[in-house]
Order: C-alpha cells, then structure tokens, then sequence
C-alpha cells in the first residue's frame, strides 16, 4: 500500500454512523453466510438480473422484470432502443465488474465506456463540459468545471485504495463525492452506483451475472 494521500473528504463518523455500520455489518454476514449455502448460479444471475432493472428504473427506463430478463436471453422485446442497449450494457458491465480495482482510474474509465457505449458521445473519458444535477427545469447541483475533474477523481480514487475505514463507509463516501464530482458527461448516477457496489460486496458474493 503506498502512502496515505494528503485528500481527505468531507465527512464525520458520529455514534449514530458506528451503530448502523454494526447493524448492517451483521446483516451483511447472516447473507452471506445464508449465500454460501443457498446462492445457485440460477439464483445469482436471478439477482443479477433484478438489480440491473432496478438500477435502470432509478434512470427512467421503463423496461420491466420480465422485459429485462428477455432483452438478457437474447429475445425480440418490444421496447425503446435506447432502453434496449442500456440493458445489453448493463448486462454487460455486471459480467466484468468482478475483475475491477474501484481505486484504478483505468477500470473506471473502462467500465463507463462498456456501460455508456452506443448512449452517448463521451464515454470512457472524464467529461469535457459542464455538468449539474437538474430536477425539472431546476438545476440542483453545479458540479466543479471539467478542468478540474481530473485531479479531483484522482484525489478521491488515491483516497480509496488507501483508506482504513470500514467499506461501508469508504464506499458512501465514494459515492456522494462521485456525484459531487459529477466526473462523466452522462451516466453518473448509474456509474455512481455501480461503483459503491463493488466497493462494498464481499468480493466470493462480487461475480458475473
């Protein structure tokens, strides 16, 4: 491990942070021992498969379970194209992410290109425009300008591979100061998530779909 980076983000851990890490720690170990037992390729790509369509519908695809499912099978779905190729990315994407080191700018890049490909013109770079977070018509957030989104990632990714702190809480923080950052043209909120959960899924419970 290399040095601790001189970046620290902005947060606290209060009593309250320390009880729900407890509490979710141990859910997380009654799962995963209940997974070892019972999780079967068909119940794992099951799974899969329902995270990818519930991440989607967080973006406003409209693709159903049942949909979704299909569009994975490799079956004629009656359904937007666009909303389509998000799946196929998707799919496409969980099938990898094992094989990712969430502090290496290079897997992030590479994972926004396969989960972006075909959506939008930037992918598999750092955005180099703008960026914000709008709800209606109202902009939300102003993310910092793309001259700065380079060195802020690289704070926050040198950050991550150092950190001593339980991933539960390394892996929140990741993601707010992701959104933060707002790094990528388009697709943050779904790299965002993406990203915390390989940060924080034990890695025999992390595999393809």
């Amino acid at each position: 491990m290399s040095e601790p980076a001189d970046y620290q983000p902005p947060y606290t851990i209060t009593p309250a942070i320390v009880n729900l890490v407890t509490e979710i720690g141990e859910t997380i170990g009654r799962y995963t021992v209940l997974a070892k037992q019972n999780l079967t390729p068909r119940l794992r790509r099951e799974n899969c498969i329902r995270t990818i369509q519930a991440s989607l519908a967080i973006e406003n695809n409209t693709l159903t379970l049942e949909q979704v499912t299909a569009v994975i099978e490799g079956k004629r779905v009656l359904g937007h194209p666009r909303e389509i190729q998000e799946v196929r990315n998707a799919f496409a994407t969980y099938e990898v992410m094992e094989d990712w080191d969430v502090s290496a700018k290079e897997d992030l890049l590479a994972a926004h290109e396969l989960l972006m490909g075909g959506l939008v013109d930037e992918t598999g770079r750092y955005r180099s425009g703008g960026g914000g977070i709008f709800r209606g018509e109202q902009l939300v957030h102003m993310a910092p300008p793309a001259d700065r989104v380079p060195k802020l990632m690289s704070d926050l990714l040198d950050w991550l591979a150092n950190t001593n702190e339980h991933p539960l809480v390394s892996s929140y923080v990741l993601h707010y100061e992701f959104e933060f950052i707002h790094p990528f043209a388009d697709g943050n909120g779904w790299m965002g998530r993406l990203w915390l959960t390989s940060r924080q899924t034990p890695p025999h419970l992390l595999s393809s779909c």
